[in-house]
């Protein structure tokens, strides 16, 4: 008969990625979780991962398996906790994936003040979303949207506007001139004449916002590449230098005169921000929390940005 043990096992391997790592997280020895590994899969019949120097991959098989047991062996760990006899009630925690920037503005000036404990993951919104489906996260902030994943679901709180900002020390005249002239030729040249920042992982909203408005590929690189798009509106505020960033990251200095939006665009970009949960959750009561503290310091959905940088 299988052991059950040897399904927890398998799970922590699955999400750690690594025989050392599972060891750790059931306060086992390491030649233990091998043991329960090789014993499942000669029960099973097949291997459930690809051993690596690195790392250990879940073959299809191993994929498979995970999501068949999952949401059981979850059940069965908060069986293990609700009956286990305790003097002290224990603090849920909730595991976030968000994007750095959102986190930092928007989500840790509250942290200290929630009831549960918080897990946050930075990363790609692709694998975040997969790890919210694989049970590892329990709620991602997100401007993208997977219809594949049918466990998952998606409540739009908010809109990002991607704008071209500038230093509040940026002469203008010219600028301003063609931007009123529309002449956008005019206007791609002279930015392409100026002080650029960029963030060190990717210029994803530079390139898109350049090519969506003047339909052609950006043919420059920033000046300054910093680690991230906080550091880059810290960096211009009150200074000189361009950037195009999601127009929520500088409100406030926007609305106090340190950095001037430039340019919303001859065509708006705009994503729609979502809250992503699986379906069935444990933690409803702690999400909301979270929810309500984004739609507070969030633009509400159906307001439109410039209204809001002009009020």
């Amino acid at each position: 008969m299988v052991n059950l043990e040897w399904y927890r096992t398998f799970k922590a391997i699955y999400e750690t990625g690594t025989l050392t790592g599972a060891a750790e997280a059931l306060f086992v020895s390491q030649p233990g979780v091998s043991l329960h590994l090789s014993s499942l899969e000669a029960y099973v019949g097949y291997k459930l991962f690809d051993r690596t120097s690195r790392k250990m991959v879940p073959t299809e098989r191993g994929k498979v398996m995970y999501n068949f047991v999952l949401e059981a062996l979850l059940k069965l760990e908060e069986a293990e906790k609700h009956f286990h006899r305790s003097t002290e009630k224990e603090k849920p925690t909730l595991s976030l994936g968000m994007c750095f920037e959102t986190f930092q503005l928007m989500l840790e000036p509250y942290l200290s003040s929630l009831s549960f404990n918080v897990i946050v993951k930075f990363g790609d919104y692709p694998q975040m979303l997969n790890d919210l489906d694989n049970g590892i996260l329990d709620m991602v902030i997100t401007p993208h949207m997977d219809n594949s994943m049918k466990n998952i679901a998606y409540k739009p709180f908010s809109k990002e506007r991607i704008v071209l900002v500038g230093g509040s020390e940026n002469d203008m005249t010219d600028f301003d001139l063609m931007h009123k002239d529309g002449n956008l030729k005019g206007m791609q040249e002279w930015l392409k004449h100026q002080i650029w920042y960029g963030t060190s992982g990717d210029m994803e909203h530079l390139m898109r916002f350049w090519h969506f408005n003047f339909n052609k590929r950006l043919d420059f690189k920033p000046n300054y590449i910093v680690p991230n798009m906080s550091s880059i509106v810290r960096c211009i505020k009150g200074m000189e230098g361009f950037a195009v960033v999601p127009d929520f990251l500088c409100r406030h200095e926007i609305l106090n005169g340190s950095v001037k939006l430039v340019w919303e665009g001859s065509k708006v970009m705009e994503n729609i921000l979502h809250f992503a949960m699986r379906k069935k959750t444990i933690y409803a009561a702690e999400i909301k929390t979270i929810q309500d503290i984004f739609e507070q310091e969030m633009v509400p959905l159906e307001n439109e940005t410039s209204r809001l940088i002009a009020s």
